[in-house]
C-alpha cells in the first residue's frame, strides 16, 4: 500500500486509523495515523539493537498547497532518509538524533564562546589603540578625581588633576596626544623630557616623569599595554636628584628679621602671619585657612570655599582651620597627611592672633564679620598661598631685578644666609624646638609629621600635652627675640595690597 493524501484527508473515526506504507525488508516502515480526535500525523516505524518497534514522529499532515505541516511526499522523503541511515548501520535513530542535536548545541556553544573571544580580543584591541589623550581622562576620571574613601579619607588629587593636565596639555598632548599609547617608546617620551631640560626646568622634567610613569603603570595595570615603556627611566638621568631645601633661619637672622620688617613695607597681617608660621610650625596654606572660631557652624560653607579656592590656584595647599583664642587651638579637621591636627597657641601666638582680630573686616554686604583670618580682597575666601610667597621674594631680590609694578623694597628681607622662604620658617621652628631640648618626637607631632614604620601603626598618642609645653617654650623664646622691635613692626602702615 503506498500511503497517499486522500488517506490522510479521511475523517476520524472511534479508534486510531493507521496507514501502513511497506518498503524492502530491514528499511523500516512509513505510517499514517489519524486519532479519533482528528489529529493527522506520520510515522517511521524500525526495529531497535533490542528487536523491539519503536516509532519515531516525522510531523504533522498538511494538505498541499496549506502550511503548518507536512505532505505526504514531504514526509515520505523524511521517511526514505532515515530508511537510508537504518540501512547503512545505525540501529537506534533515536539515541543516533539525540547525538546529532547535543552535537549542534555543543557546536552552537563553542561558535558562541568563539565569537566571544574574539569579541574580547577586538574589544582588547581597540583599547590597545586607546590614545594617550584618551588613556589620561581615565586616568584622570580614575585616580585623579578628589572624592572620599571607604575610610572616610580623601583620595585623588585636590586639585583635581588639574596641574597634571596643564602640563600634558603644554608639553605631552601636541607631541603624544593623538598617538596610540601601544605605539608610544622611552624615546618619544624622552624628547619631551629634553625640551623640559633645555628650557632649565629640572625640577619640572622630574615632576613630569612621575606624572607620566603614574600614567602608563595604569595604563598597563588595565592591559591597555604590555608595560610601561618608562618605567626604568631614573630621576638622575633626566632633571638630576631632587635636593631638598634645607634653609634655616639662624637666631642672628631671626634678630636682624625682627629689624628688617618694618623697613620692608609689608601688610600688617603678612607681619603676623610669619611670626605665626615660627610660633606654630604651619604650613602656609594652613595660615591661609584659618577661620575664626565662630565661624565653625558654616564649616560646609567654608570648606566649599576653600575648595573651590584649591581648584582654582591649581594646588591643593589651603587647608580649612578653625583659631579658638579662648582654648588656645587651632584646629584643622584635615591637613595634608588627611588626618587632624590641633596646635596649642602659645601666649606669642595668641598675641598675634590678638593683633589680627584687630584687623577684622565686615563683609560688604551683609556686614557681618569675615570668617577668614587672612581674606582675599573680596571677602569670599584665604588669600592665595602664591600672594603670601611673592611678597616676601620681592623683598630679597637685587635692585636690577625688581618686577614692574610690585614693591620698591626690594632686597629689605634679605638675610645674611641667603634667600628664604615662609616653608623655611617652619623648618626654623621645629630647629628652635629641637635647640630647646624637645625631643624629635614631640616636634614631628606639633608639626603634624606622621609617624614612620610601626610605630606609626600602634602607637597613635599625639602627646598633646607635650606639644603644648614644646609650643609654649617656642613661644617664650621668639617672645625674647621679638621683644622690644615686633610692636615697631605692627604699627607701621599696612602697604597696598599685593
Amino acid at each position: 500500500m503506498k500511503i497517499t493524501s486522500k488517506h490522510m484527508d479521511s475523517n476520524p473515526a472511534d479508534a486510531d486509523q493507521w496507514f501502513v506504507e511497506s518498503g524492502q525488508r530491514g528499511e523500516g516502515t512509513f505510517l499514517g495515523r489519524i486519532t479519533p480526535s482528528g489529529n493527522k500525523l506520520f510515522y517511521f516505524r524500525y526495529t531497535g539493537p533490542d528487536r523491539a518497534q519503536v516509532r519515531l514522529s516525522i510531523g504533522f499532515y498538511a494538505k498541499p498547497g496549506s502550511s503548518g505541516g507536512l505532505t505526504v511526499a514531504a514526509a515520505r522523503a523524511v521517511a526514505l532518509e532515515w530508511a537510508t541511515l537504518y540501512k547503512s548501520g545505525i540501529r537506534d535513530l533515536r539515541k543516533h538524533f539525540a547525538d546529532v542535536d547535543a552535537a549542534k548545541i555543543a557546536a552552537g556553544e563553542t561558535a558562541a564562546r568563539d565569537a566571544e573571544v574574539q569579541a574580547q580580543k577586538a574589544d582588547l584591541e581597540r583599547q590597545r589603540r586607546l590614545t594617550v589623550k584618551q588613556v589620561f581622562e581615565r586616568w584622570a576620571s580614575t585616580d585623579l578625581a578628589p572624592r572620599m574613601g571607604g575610610d572616610g579619607k580623601r583620595i585623588g588629587r585636590k586639585d583635581g588633576g588639574q596641574y597634571v593636565r596643564e602640563q600634558f596639555e603644554r608639553r605631552v598632548f601636541p607631541r603624544l596626544g593623538e598617538a596610540a599609547i601601544v605605539d608610544v617608546r622611552k624615546a618619544d617620551v624622552l624628547t619631551i623630557l629634553d625640551a623640559v631640560k633645555g628650557e632649565g626646568k629640572l625640577r619640572t622634567a622630574n615632576v613630569l616623569l612621575a606624572e607620566m610613569k603614574q600614567m602608563f603603570r595604569f595604563a598597563a595595570e588595565r592591559e591597555i599595554i604590555e608595560h610601561s615603556p618608562i618605567e626604568l627611566l631614573q630621576k638622575k638621568k633626566i632633571g638630576g636628584k631632587d635636593v631638598k631645601r634645607d634653609r634655616v633661619l639662624s637666631m642672628v637672622e631671626l634678630a636682624d628679621l625682627v629689624t628688617q620688617l618694618p623697613s620692608a613695607n609689608l601688610h600688617k597681617r603678612t607681619v603676623l602671619g610669619l611670626w605665626l608660621i615660627l610660633s606654630t610650625g604651619c604650613r602656609v596654606g594652613e595660615l591661609m585657612g584659618a577661620v575664626w572660631a565662630d565661624a565653625k557652624p558654616n564649616q560646609r560653607v567654608l570648606q566649599q570655599a576653600v575648595d573651590a579656592h584649591n581648584v582654582a590656584q591649581k594646588s591643593g595647599a589651603v587647608h580649612l582651620g578653625f583659631v579658638d583664642e579662648e582654648a588656645c587651638t587651632w584646629y584643622l579637621p584635615t591637613t595634608k597627611n588627611q588626618r587632624e591636627h590641633t596646635i596649642h597657641l602659645s601666649k606669642f601666638a595668641l598675641t598675634q592672633f590678638a593683633e589680627l582680630r584687630k584687623l577684622r573686616e565686615a563683609d560688604p554686604v551683609t556686614r557681618k564679620p569675615l570668617a577668614w583670618v587672612f581674606p582675599n580682597s573680596h571677602g569670599t575666601g584665604p588669600v592665595c598661598v602664591k600672594s603670601f610667597g611673592k611678597q616676601l621674594a620681592d623683598r630679597q631680590r637685587q635692585e636690577d631685578e625688581r618686577l614692574a609694578n610690585r614693591t620698591k623694597a626690594v632686597s629689605s628681607l634679605a638675610l645674611k644666609g641667603g634667600r628664604w622662604t615662609a616653608h623655611d620658617l617652619r623648618r626654623t621652628a621645629s630647629t628652635v624646638m629641637s635647640q630647646l631640648g624637645i625631643s624629635d618626637d614631640v616636634i614631628n607631632e606639633c608639626l603634624n609629621h606622621i609617624k614612620q614604620g610601626m610605630s606609626g601603626i600602634y602607637i597613635q598618642d599625639r602627646r598633646q600635652a607635650e606639644q603644648a609645653r614644646a609650643f609654649d617654650a617656642l613661644g617664650a623664646k621668639l617672645s625674647t627675640i621679638a621683644s622690644g622691635r615686633r610692636m615697631q613692626s605692627l604699627q607701621s602702615e599696612p602697604a597696598a595690597a599685593e
